[in-house]
């Protein structure tokens, strides 16, 4: 059994920053890439920002060069470091991992969310 655990959200004044962790603990041989995403009420899930375990990043445009992406594969933890926040931030953001079983089988994991709220 896996677990990805978020860390970090909060209520933040627009223009501040948080930073997010995500830890994965469990039975798995590998973590692929990694990922954190996004849902506001009403809205789809988005996918924000991607990292492999190589450390290539990807990130949507909307928070390209606010957000930064990143991870240390010896703790199992990916980062979401958050700047310049607005409004239309606010969300349940939640972590993925691409993970590799023991046994050779890979299947995505996500945590259960964290809040972040930029207030205005």
């Amino acid at each position: 059994q896996v677990q990805l655990v978020e860390s970090g959200g909060g209520l933040v004044q627009a223009g501040g920053s948080l930073r997010l962790s995500c830890a994965a603990s469990g039975s798995f041989s590998r973590i692929n890439a990694m990922g954190w995403y996004r849902q506001a009420p009403e809205n789809q899930r988005e996918l924000l920002a991607a990292i492999t375990r190589g450390g290539t990043t990807d990130y949507a445009r909307s928070v390209k060069g606010r957000f930064t992406i990143s991870r240390d594969n010896a703790k199992n933890t990916v980062y979401l470091q958050m700047n310049s926040l607005k409004p239309e931030d606010t969300a349940v953001y939640y972590c993925n991992a691409d993970l590799v079983t023991p046994w050779g089988r890979t299947y995505d994991a996500w945590g259960l969310g964290t809040q972040v709220t930029v207030s205005s």
